[in-house]
């Protein structure tokens, strides 16, 4: 009985919200609306994700939706005429149970919905192009992380809720250059038992004895 009543809680067999579930029923619905789901397929997820109580029974509804691992970005290869081809967009990034990275140069529309479950979600700004002077990411996590990295320019406001996780901007690598014309880059959502984290970093291959302590 003592042993019992020392062992760690499996988060597996938490119980859901219907955040939770609406979360799960997003990403079968993108996954529909890709054609990775015909109607079928999706009424039966849907029904499967809306009678879940644990995330035991939630993990299985999306396991083959998701990549494990997304290719890592690269430089655009020339084309005949000099011309490099136009930078990509990405109107959201999912992991389940895995990971997926926005890095080097792609293009942020005014909104992005980042959403990790038991996963990572690394959101990387710093070569990015944003379409808007203001961009909005709805970032939320549930037991997994995403991490949102801004360069020092970038004026972020951080306006999330943990439920016990953590949600906030973390300690800055470099200080703050910000001016009248600055980008602003708000991040909203949730974390359960999850993180979602802010950074500002110095652009990509800085040496790290460069790096600021700030």
């Amino acid at each position: 009985m003592g042993e019992m009543e020392g062992r760690a809680p499996d988060p597996l067999s938490m119980r859901v919200s219907h955040a939770d579930r609406e979360r799960v029923a997003e990403v079968l619905r993108v996954a529909a609306g890709e054609g990775r789901l015909d109607l079928d397929e999706l009424e039966e997820r849907l029904d499967l994700t809306w009678a879940a109580k644990t995330y035991a029974d939630l993990v299985p509804i999306t396991h083959d939706l998701q990549p494990a691992v997304e290719p890592a970005p690269h430089k655009p290869v020339p084309r005949p005429g000099g011309t490099p081809p136009p930078a990509p967009e990405h109107l959201s990034s999912r992991s389940i149970m895995g990971e997926c990275k926005r890095q080097g140069v792609w293009r942020v529309p005014a909104q992005h919905t980042a959403f990790a479950l038991m996963g990572s979600v690394l959101i990387d700004l710093r070569e990015a192009v944003l379409e808007s002077h203001e961009t909005l990411i709805q970032a939320s996590a549930v037991m997994g992380e995403v991490k949102v990295v801004v360069p020092a320019h970038v004026h972020v406001v951080v306006d999330g809720t943990p439920v016990m996780g953590d949600y906030g901007q973390g300690k800055d690598k470099v200080p703050a250059d910000l001016g009248p014309d600055s980008p602003v880059v708000r991040v909203q959502g949730v974390a359960v038992m999850g993180s979602v984290q802010v950074q500002r970093l110095p652009p990509p291959g800085t040496p790290k004895k460069y790096l600021g302590t700030y």
